[in-house]
C-alpha cells in the first residue's frame, strides 16, 4: 500500500498535532486540523491504514494514536527535502539576481562618471532591520549539527554546532518547530531577553543549541561586512588643479583602490534609516579625510522595503552642484525601474 497525497496530509497533521500537545492524537482533532474536508469516519479508516503500515501507533484501546519512529522518520525527510528544495531555489534566484545587480551597479558608476565627469562610486545594497525567515537544523554526523538561517533578502548562512552526544530526529524536529514558532518574521531588535528565556526553558537540556542558533541569527542578521562598493571615473580628479597636486590626488586614488574609507561613508549615510534623499559635505563636512580638499554628494536609493544603497559623486568644491543633484536624482528612480525589471 504506497502513502497517496491524502494519508501524506492526516499523517502530517497527526504528527505536527502530537508535537505540539504531546497527547495521542484523534480523529475529530484531525477533522479539524486539515483541509481535506474529510468525516471523522473516512478519517479513521485512513488511520487504521496508516498504522497498519506501521506510520502510527495506538498505545491503548480508544485511544488517539501517535507516530512511530517509521512515521517521524517520513515526516523529518519530507520535511528536509521541501526545505533543501527551498533553500536550493532560493540559491539559484539570490546568485542570478546578485550577478545582474554586480553588473547593473558597474554599470552605474562608469555612467555617472562619464556624465558628470568626476569621480562615482555605488554600494551594493544592504538590508537593514532585516528579518529571519526561517531557521533549519540537520544533522551533519552524531557530534554536529548544521543550522540553516536564511534572512530577509534570501541571504543564508550556515552554521555548525557542536553536541556532545546524537540528538533524536524527534528532538531536532521540535527544536525546529519551537525555533520557527517563535522567531520566523522578527528582528534582531525583536529578539529580546524575554523571547530568548523563554526558548532556553521550553528547550530544556538543550539550550545550550538555542543559544548558539541564536548567535548564528545575530550574526546573520548583521551581515553587513561583505558591502561591495564599486567606482568609476577616478582619474577625472586629474582634471582640476586643486586636486591634480601629487599627494592630495594619491591620496584620493588610494581611497578609491582601497574602498575602506568608503565603507565609511557609505555606513554614515545608511545610518539615519529615514534617510532617503541627497546630503552634500562640503571640505571638512566629508567623514574621509582625504576627501577634505573636495565636495561629496551622496544619495541613499532603496529598491526594496529596507534594501538600501549609496551612491557617491566625489569632485572639487566648485563642482557643479546643480547638475550633479539632478543626476543623483534621476539615478535614484532609474535604478528602482531597472531593478524591478531584474
Amino acid at each position: 500500500m504506497q502513502l497517496d497525497e491524502r494519508k501524506k496530509k492526516i499523517l502530517q497533521a497527526i504528527i505536527r498535532n502530537y508535537l505540539e500537545t504531546g497527547e495521542p492524537v484523534g480523529s475529530r482533532t484531525i477533522s479539524k486540523y486539515t483541509d481535506l474536508n474529510l468525516s471523522s469516519a473516512t478519517i479513521r479508516n485512513e488511520m487504521s491504514d496508516l498504522e497498519e503500515m506501521g506510520y502510527i501507533l495506538q498505545p491503548h484501546t480508544s485511544a488517539g494514536r501517535i507516530p512511530s519512529d517509521k512515521g517521524y522518520r517520513f515526516y523529518v525527510d519530507a520535511m528536509m527535502e521541501e526545505k533543501d528544495r527551498e533553500i536550493e531555489e532560493i540559491k539559484e534566484v539570490y546568485l542570478e539576481k546578485e550577478d545582474k545587480m554586480d553588473l547593473l551597479l558597474k554599470q552605474v558608476a562608469k555612467v555617472l562618471a562619464q556624465n558628470t565627469n568626476y569621480a562615482t562610486m555605488i554600494s551594493a545594497p544592504q538590508y537593514h532591520r532585516n528579518k529571519l525567515k526561517f531557521i533549519q537544523l540537520s544533522r551533519v554526523d552524531e557530534h554536529q549539527i548544521l543550522a540553516v538561517i536564511v534572512v530577509e533578502g534570501n541571504v543564508i548562512k550556515n552554521h555548525l554546532i557542536s553536541v556532545d552526544e546524537g540528538l533524536s530526529d524527534e528532538t531536532l524536529l521540535k527544536l525546529n518547530i519551537l525555533l520557527n514558532t517563535n522567531l520566523n518574521g522578527l528582528t534582531l531588535e525583536e529578539i529580546n531577553l524575554g523571547t530568548i528565556a523563554v526558548l532556553k526553558q521550553q528547550a530544556g537540556i538543550h539550550g545550550d543549541i538555542v543559544s548558539e542558533v541564536l548567535d548564528a541569527v545575530a550574526e546573520a542578521i548583521r551581515a553587513d561586512e561583505d558591502l561591495e562598493i564599486y567606482t568609476s571615473g577616478t582619474n577625472n580628479i586629474f582634471k582640476y588643479p586643486e586636486l591634480a597636486d601629487n599627494q592630495k590626488a594619491s591620496e584620493l586614488i588610494t581611497t578609491f583602490e582601497e574602498k575602506q574609507s568608503l565603507g565609511t561613508l557609505v555606513q554614515e549615510t545608511l545610518a539615519d534609516e529615514n534617510n532617503t534623499g541627497i546630503q552634500v559635505y562640503i571640505g571638512n563636512e566629508s567623514p574621509i579625510q582625504s576627501m577634505r580638499d573636495c565636495s561629496v554628494v551622496t544619495a541613499t536609493y532603496e529598491l526594496d522595503e529596507g534594501m538600501k544603497g549609496t551612491i557617491g559623486i566625489i569632485g572639487p568644491k566648485r563642482m557643479d552642484y546643480d547638475k550633479v543633484i539632478g543626476t543623483l536624482k534621476t539615478m535614484m528612480h532609474q535604478l528602482d525601474d531597472l531593478y524591478k525589471k531584474k
